[in-house]
Order: structure tokens, then sequence, then C-alpha cells
């Protein structure tokens, strides 16, 4: 049996404007993480890039909480666990960073005690630990999943668009938590807005597996969550209007933000689109990085080393 493992998750962008807390994607950035069995009880952590600062080794860190979920189920031994991670993807800005953890941590000890449990089974071990599916979904399965929770957990459907798109997250220097977030939802909302939303995400699919993407302005519009967002996140607005001025279908708050993505097509010139909205994101302060993407098809897997 091996003892060391190198697993690459994607980033991921949940709600996809009106599909909140149901809709996500995968996305061409990665996050790498190897685990390695020690043998010493004991935990210790190596991080490279975003997060080295803030992360540190224990079973409340999402990597190794999720391993050993999986590692007590299968094998029931205790165990020293060390995790090197690799970080791109940004932390606390609605790229899905929290779920490449979970993941990769599931993924890897499965691997690890033989390969025993079932994707859709890693599936609801992600939700319980991350709470919602919407982005341990793509992360784990790849391409673009519709999650819904019944009785018997989570489940996903994953779809691939009819034809290809490019992805533009810009990303501010100014975080935001999913936990205010969120708080600034009401708890309520009108009838309408309901009606609103529920037509737009099934236009949203339709629009993606048909490959009908002039529709895609209108899919992308929200009223579940978004219009409670865009005040934490300064200039988002500015950013929506110059993306679909230069080329875009339209943009969105990806996950809880403070990112925001645009949906384009890849014959238009996205470098252009991208410093469009990095330039309207500099006009009210805020500094931001561009990242022009593609839709990851494969989700979290096991690296090959050359």
């Amino acid at each position: 049996m091996k003892n060391k493992i190198t697993v690459i998750v994607p980033a991921t962008s949940a709600n996809c404007g009106p599909g909140y807390d149901s809709l996500g994607l995968a996305c061409n950035l990665y996050n790498d993480f190897t685990f390695e069995i020690l043998d010493t009880p004991g935990f210790a952590l190596e991080v490279i890039g975003e997060g080295e600062d803030r992360l540190r080794a224990g079973s409340r860190n999402l990597a190794f909480l999720s391993f050993l979920k999986v590692w007590n189920e299968v094998r029931g031994t205790r165990i020293g666990l060390k995790v090197t991670m690799q970080n791109r993807i940004p932390l606390s800005r609605g790229l899905g960073s929290s779920s490449t953890a979970i993941v990769a941590g599931l993924v890897a000890a499965n691997l690890l005690t033989g390969s025993t449990l079932t994707k859709e089974r890693l599936l609801n071990y992600a939700t319980e630990i991350e709470g919602h599916p919407d982005n341990v979904a793509p992360a784990l399965l790849g391409g673009i999943t519709i999650s819904y929770m019944d009785r018997s957990g989570a489940h996903s459907l994953r779809f691939l668009p009819q034809k290809e798109l490019r992805f533009i997250a810009v990303v501010p220097d100014q975080p935001l938590s999913t936990h205010k977030a969120r708080q600034a939802i009401p708890q309520h909302i009108p009838h309408q807005d309901a009606v609103f939303n529920a037509s737009r995400t099934a236009l949203y699919v339709g629009a993606l597996m048909s490959g009908n993407y002039q529709y895609l302005n209108a899919a992308l519009e929200d009223r579940l969550h978004q219009p409670y967002r865009i005040p934490l996140i300064t200039g988002t607005e500015a950013v929506f209007e110059a993306a679909k001025a230069n080329g875009a279908y339209g943009a969105i708050i990806s996950g809880a933000g403070s990112t925001l993505m645009a949906y384009v097509d890849p014959e238009k010139d996205c470098d252009i689109i991208a410093a469009a909205m990095t330039d309207a994101f500099e006009k009210y302060g805020q500094r931001s990085t561009a990242h022009i993407l593609k839709l990851d098809i494969n989700g979290a897997r096991e690296k090959e080393h050359s």
C-alpha cells in the first residue's frame, strides 16, 4: 500500500448567478495537496502560496479533518499525517478554496485505502463538512453541477455545456467571509423573486445545454442573493457593466464573493474584457487580479508525477 499521494483539486464558482446553493462549476485553477502517512502519530503541515501565514496543522484543518473521516471509517487505525499544500486559489474570495481542502482529503484517503467509497459517498461526506454541496460537487466531479438535498443526503447531476466558454474571474484584494455574505441575505423573499430565479436557473441550464448562449445575459440575473451582497463588494455594479460593455455575456458574484466572474465567448478578446473589469475596480479604489479560465471537466484527481 502506498503511503503518499498527491491530489489536485479545481477552483469552483458556486451559485452561477441565479442558482443559489444549487449550481456550481469547476475551473482550471488548482490547489495541489500531498498527503503522507507518518510512522509516528501527529500532524505536520507545509503550505506554499495562499494561506501560508494563516493555515495550521491539526484535526480542525479541513484537509486533515476530511482525510481522517475516510481513513477512520475504512482503516480505523491511528496514524500520523503530513500534508503539503500548494495553494493557488485565493482564500475567502468565492472560488472554493475551502472546498478544495475538503475534497482533497476525502479523495486522497479513499485512494490510499483502496478506493472503496463511491463518489456519491464522498460527495455526502464533503457536504456534511462544508454544509452545502454547490462548491464541493464541481470540485469533486468537474464540469457544471446541479446539486440538491433530500432525506438521503446530497445529490448532483453533472453536465458539460454544448459549446466552450471562458470565465474571467476578477479577484479584488478585499476578502469577504462566507458568514458575512450569508448574513446579508434576508430570511424571506417575495414570491415574484422566487419565480424570477426559477425561470433564470432553468434558462441557465437550458442555454448551456442547447448552445443558445444569447440567453446567458438574462440567465445570469438573480434576485435571491446578489442584490444583498453587491453593497459588500465595492465597485461591483461598475465591474458588471464594464464586462458587458466590452463583450461578455454577463457577470456574477462568484460564490459568496468577493470575486466577480464574467461569462465570455472564447472568440471575444478576453484580455480586453479582463482589463476593463480590473480598471472598473481600480476606479473604486480596489486593486484586483484577473484570471482567464476554462471549465475543468475532470474534478479532483491523483496527480501524475513526471
